[in-house]
């Protein structure tokens, strides 16, 4: 079997030429995928701690921290203490964060419905369905 018959090696081309693609059209905000994924993720919960914002816009956790410093920096986001619980922190969209993701939102929504396109006949949702079936619970 050729390197490029093996699944991994497939999803994880999809995934690169995606990825491109992707920053590609975000290259003129200058705004990075990673902190646009924590920007969907804050605008979608809320607000979260650092260790599950990490988890959910897949970005490491040491990585996160330094975006996180930036992105509060830069107005985007903001620490706030866990009302549940003083000791955690919580990360939430500043209005400027706001702001920005609504703007920047049609991007991947756009590439969403070009893949939609492209896998007719409800093959975008099949194909959903079976990655999330590899991904686990």
């Amino acid at each position: 079997m050729k390197i490029t018959d093996h699944l991994a090696y497939v999803v994880a081309s999809v995934n690169r030429q995606l990825e491109e693609e992707l920053q590609e059209s975000l290259r003129p905000s200058g705004v990075p995928i990673e902190q646009l994924r924590v920007l969907e993720v804050l605008a979608r919960a809320g607000s979260l701690p650092m260790g599950e914002l990490a988890v959910k816009a897949l970005v490491e956790p040491t990585t996160l921290t330094k975006m996180i410093d930036r992105m509060v920096s830069d107005g985007l986001v903001f620490r706030a203490p866990d009302p549940a619980d003083r000791r955690r922190v919580l990360i939430l969209l500043a209005p400027a964060g706001e702001a920005l993701q609504k703007r920047l939102h049609n991007v991947s929504v756009a590439q969403e419905e070009r893949l939609a396109k492209q896998l007719q006949n409800g093959k975008a949702e099949e194909l959903r369905n079976l990655l999330r079936e590899l991904i686990g619970p």
